[in-house]
């Protein structure tokens, strides 16, 4: 199937209340596969066959190697929830999951991972240099793929990359924190400095922006984009916040990169910064955070104290009411359609996923 066939199909299954999936989960398990190789068609070749191997190709294994690719996918929900053509979504769609890719191969970086995915991380496969270039392909990639596309006029494209650009800038301020509040050992940090945090680093890049653009390509109006944006911010930091909870209290197997590396690492979560303020055995869960512990009975003493104090619970609590909050906003903003009940099935997947 064409890249255009496999879009048009998506907007077929969201047009009719009698294919579209049940579930959000289902949406991804459907289109995942076939929305990555579609995001793969954008990564070029290079003119000497050396660029392709110490360049495009390691990089095109490693998007390969893709997760759920809910970002491109929510994008060309949005898109048809307004009653535009996905197919108008195509190219944002892509450069979101390049900007997504780039992001994750330099966040490896920064904290010296091991595995993502399962697999080494590419600054170990390929070598500190060339992983940090492959990061940077993945960034010029975003606007790039957008200006090129000749289906968009000057005057959405221009919209699109501006939304692309603040998306850009506002992760790498929430990435400034993360790592910042790390390298400096900083322990009083708020949950109300985290959820800064993570709004920032995950929420506009993994909800607001997918949102919003796909709104944007459509032709929605002002109040749709920004119902959309205002739902993705929300969801989007609920999406965090699990994934912090995955690390800490999922399986190996299902998070497939290290488990409880958030400790090891000394990562500021919202259960961290809360059981900071709430423990009765806060000195002895700084020591941890402080020491890059890697023994598994130490790592499983952290969780016990994050446990004891309601940590874990508050966390999970927050994203499930930030959630269903969100959720009926949506329903009040947003005209009914099975992309706009896929939309609000979304909300309760990045709460209740369990990898």
């Amino acid at each position: 199937m064409t890249p255009e066939g496999m879009v048009r199909n998506i907007r077929q299954i969201l047009a009719s209340a009698e294919s579209v999936p049940s579930t959000f989960e289902e949406y991804l398990d459907l289109y995942a596969s076939q929305v990555g190789d579609l995001v793969n068609t954008f990564i070029p070749k290079g003119s000497h066959p050396d660029m392709g191997r110490y360049l495009y190709e390691p990089l095109l294994r490693y998007s390969e190697n893709g997760g759920k690719r809910h970002r491109p996918l929510i994008c060309f929900a949005a898109c048809i929830a307004v009653g535009g053509d996905p197919v108008r979504a195509t190219s944002a769609a892509a450069a979101i999951e390049h900007f997504h890719t780039a992001a994750l191969i330099h966040d490896d970086i920064a904290d010296e991972a091991e595995l993502r995915r399962g697999q080494p991380c590419i600054h170990l496969a390929e070598g500190m240099g060339l992983a940090i270039n492959m990061g940077d392909l993945g960034l010029s990639l975003v606007n790039g793929t957008v200006m090129h596309d000749s289906s968009l006029d000057d005057a959405t494209k221009v919209r699109v990359v501006t939304e692309l650009i603040e998306m850009t800038r506002r992760t790498i301020e929430g990435q400034a924190l993360d790592i910042g509040w790390a390298r400096d050992g900083r322990y009083d940090v708020t949950p109300e400095d985290y959820l800064i945090m993570a709004t920032h680093k995950t929420a506009h890049y993994s909800g607001a922006v997918p949102l919003a653009i796909g709104a944007i390509v459509g032709g929605g109006t002002d109040a749709q984009v920004e119902a959309l944006r205002n739902y993705g911010l929300d969801t989007g930091l609920a999406f965090q916040i699990q994934d912090d909870l995955l690390n800490l209290i999922g399986t190996e197997e299902a998070t497939k990169k290290d488990f409880r590396s958030d400790i090891t690492e000394g990562k500021r979560t919202l259960v961290v910064v809360h059981a900071l303020q709430h423990s009765t055995k806060r000195d002895r869960l700084v020591e941890i955070l402080s020491s890059k512990e890697k023994d598994r009975s130490v790592l499983d003493e952290a969780v016990g104290i994050m446990e004891e104090s309601g940590s874990i619970a508050y966390a999970r609590n927050y994203a499930e009411n930030l959630t269903s909050i969100a959720k009926n906003r949506l329903l009040d903003m947003v005209d009914p359609s099975p992309a706009r009940d896929m939309l609000v099935s979304m909300g309760d997947w990045f709460v209740k996923r369990l990898q």
